[in-house]
């Protein structure tokens, strides 16, 4: 088996899932509770929060646990424009951001925000200057992908952080979640407010996630309990989870000291085996991508035929955002991007992690040319 839907999710790594077994046998208590068995709980808790916190260079106090990316974001977005709505209703993001966030500034455009979609150019980048174009004195939050969870593009945080200086009344918060372990982001000076990760991604456990909230900065909750999480995020922690990602995160950035360049190798197999198939078309740029990410399309046929046909050589790709793609619907980044619609509904996401070989990618780019090869010969008939 071929696994290249990494973007989508990572095998749990064989030390983390160990963890969360050890956790969950043998300190099972409430961190809440008083007794010593809560108190081991409490303890393993914070041990996991600051390790993240030590690997992602902010402090221990700003790192705030939850289920996931679509929480996080959630948390993010309507944390803000609930503490800050009578300050202003202004928010900026773009047109090509995963629906945990689209949708969130969806559902706060119909309870009366004014919002302002900002398009990429044709590479899928969005511009410092158009997001600085936008800025308003009732603006409250800009929140823009790290990167594109779709076609790979690394956006100008840093940029757009410094823009932000001069607008001291907008939080900005990024989505980190295809980035983290793999294309770094300095959060303590990037002028970044609030960052989304989920461990997932990066080889822990699906229902793990944590919110960076820089220091000083008010949210409003979205869930209302007990008041974990600094009262920001109530309900019992997932003590067994939260060391399994911490494990993850840790053992994530040790492997892109060590086999970084063996992932890009693989991308470049891949990416000039498939540039030399004329009926695929290639939508990830060269310059300002992440190293684990390919998107193309196969003009002509329905991405789900695709993605079966390979499935059936024992090979596993995806067409759009995982959580888009059972909609069977034209990618709404690429539209953005200017994409021809009939590319759109065809595209193709290929997304390595560290483990994967120049080996797997050349058996994966002759598996798309012969794939290719045989859907033309189906159409012939």
């Amino acid at each position: 088996m071929i696994y290249f839907d990494n973007s989508a999710t990572t095998k749990p790594y064989r030390q983390v899932l160990d963890s969360f077994i050890k956790v969950s046998e043998e300190f099972y208590g409430n961190p809440s509770s008083l007794h010593k068995i809560g108190g081991q709980a409490e303890k393993l808790l914070q041990q996991a929060r600051s390790q993240i916190a030590r690997l992602l260079k902010v402090k221990e106090t700003e790192i705030l646990f939850t289920s996931g990316g679509t929480e996080s974001n959630n948390l993010a977005i309507k944390g803000i424009a609930a503490a800050h709505r009578q300050r202003g209703r202004h928010i900026i993001t773009t047109s090509m951001e995963h629906a945990s966030v689209h949708n969130a500034i969806v559902q706060l455009e119909s309870l009366g925000y004014d919002i302002t979609y900002v398009k990429p150019n044709s590479h899928g980048i969005i511009s410092a200057e158009s997001i600085q174009n936008e800025l308003r004195d009732d603006t409250i939050l800009v929140s823009v992908m790290h990167v594109n969870n779709e076609v790979g593009t690394i956006q100008p945080i840093e940029e757009i952080g410094m823009v932000l200086k001069s607008f001291p009344k907008a939080f900005f918060h990024v989505d980190f979640v295809q980035g983290i372990g793999k294309v770094p982001l300095n959060l303590s000076n990037s002028g970044v407010h609030l960052a989304t990760i989920s461990g997932h991604k990066f080889h822990g456990l699906k229902g793990t996630g944590a919110l960076f909230v820089k220091e000083g900065v008010l949210l409003s909750p979205l869930l209302s309990g007990g008041n974990q999480e600094g009262k920001l995020r109530s309900g019992t922690e997932n003590v067994a989870g939260m060391v399994a990602m911490a494990k993850a995160l840790r053992m994530t950035m040790e492997l892109r000291e060590e086999k970084l360049n063996q992932m890009k190798s693989a991308m470049g197999k891949l990416r000039n085996g498939i540039s030399q198939i004329k009926e695929l078309t290639i939508h990830t740029p060269e310059k300002n991508s992440a190293p684990h990410i390919l998107n193309f399309s196969i003009r002509g046929w329905k991405a789900e035929t695709f993605v079966h046909a390979l499935e059936a050589k024992n090979i596993f790709v995806s067409t759009t955002s995982a959580c888009s793609s059972r909609k069977k619907a034209a990618s709404r980044t690429l539209l953005e991007m200017g994409v021809p619609i009939a590319d759109a509904e065809s595209a193709i996401r290929v997304s390595l992690t560290y483990s994967n070989t120049e080996e797997e990618a050349e058996i994966v780019v002759k598996a798309i040319a012969d794939t290719v090869k045989q859907l033309s010969e189906v159409i012939k008939k």
